[in-house]
């Protein structure tokens, strides 16, 4: 494994030497090229079945696309890259690792929390900054006023390069709240997220099979007080149907925003073992997405005592597993 890393950083290596080092137009040109081909369908990283080996070659991955940006910091191609590719590896890799760190290494797990943030954060960031490239303004009134941010964004014309990064952005925000406990000026920007998925619904609620619509059933499990279950039961539906049942997350999602607080066990269990009946051979548009949802499903079945207190109780507010 280390052998084929050690050839990727080359090749990657090799090619921004060709890049940085011919003319100014030209270097651009190129630039442009590669990030134009990078923002299109999915990267090689996320129809990969190799989960470690792309945890090892995304940070040399996001370098290599900021050092392209440093070249054409206006991109949108790059920008979405970058905001996609950051989300990703603070997700899978220090986000989760946070997660299962805090059973035994409370430290480690505030430190990796602390990590994740920062690179959510940043990917936030670049979102932010591929919006501002279309919509003028946006960045300065996203975070003193969400919705008139979100009233720039209304060409349904211009959705095909608007919704990647509405979507990344929001999830890139939205997930830094998450794994920022009990900090207030966090869950304020709540709103922020909100509008930003409000509007990506509004241009186009279908976009992507459905993948707007498993982000609410997530969203909805962030945000305080009781959360709506008959609307969030919608969302988790609609998006079920627009994926047909390939989105080994959708079902992790449901589990964990209603079967959970409802402590439920018979709900939660048969939800998991939807997620691991996935194949993700099957569908290999999103196969990393998978494996990385039914490694969670793996991990949160270990803990389902933990989970759910009472395994022998269901609360009265269950329902029938969609």
């Amino acid at each position: 494994m280390s052998l084929r890393r050690n050839h990727a950083r080359r090749a990657f290596s090799f090619l921004l030497l060709i890049v940085l080092t011919t003319g100014c137009s030209l270097k651009k040109y190129a630039i442009n090229k590669i990030g134009d081909a990078l923002a299109e369908g999915n990267s090689v990283y996320e129809t990969d079945e190799d989960v470690t080996l792309v945890g090892e070659a995304l940070p040399f991955g996001l370098k290599f696309t900021e050092s392209l940006l440093q070249e054409s910091p206006k991109h949108r191609g790059l920008l979405l890259t970058v905001t996609r590719g950051f989300v990703l590896y603070s997700y899978a890799y220090v986000d989760y690792e946070a997660e299962v760190a805090a059973d035994e290494d409370l430290d480690r797990a505030r430190a990796l929390r602390l990590r994740a943030r920062k690179l959510y954060l940043r990917a936030f960031g670049y979102g932010v900054r591929g919006l501002e490239r279309s919509h003028p303004g946006f960045a300065s009134l996203l975070a003193s006023d969400p919705a008139a941010a979100a009233r720039l964004i209304s060409n349904k014309k211009k959705k095909h390069q608007d919704l990647p990064l509405l979507y990344w952005t929001a999830a890139a925000l939205g997930l830094s709240i998450s794994v920022s406990r009990n900090d207030a000026a966090m869950l304020a920007r709540l709103p922020e997220v909100e509008v930003l998925l409000d509007r990506a619904l509004e241009l186009d609620s279908d976009w992507d099979e459905g993948t707007l619509h498993e982000f609410k059933v997530v969203f909805a499990g962030a945000k305080p007080g009781r959360p709506d279950y008959a609307a969030i039961r919608r969302d988790y539906e609609t998006a079920l149907a627009l994926s047909q049942g390939k989105r080994a997350g959708l079902y992790l999602a449901y589990a964990e925003t209603v079967a959970v607080p409802r402590q439920d066990s018979k709900q939660f269990r048969a939800l998991i073992q939807k997620a691991l009946a996935v194949d993700p051979d099957e569908y290999k548009e999103v196969r990393l997405v998978n494996l990385l949802a039914q490694r969670r499903a793996r991990w949160l079945l270990e803990r389902v005592d933990d989970l759910i207190l009472d395994s022998g109780k269901f609360n009265s507010e269950k329902e029938e597993t969609p």
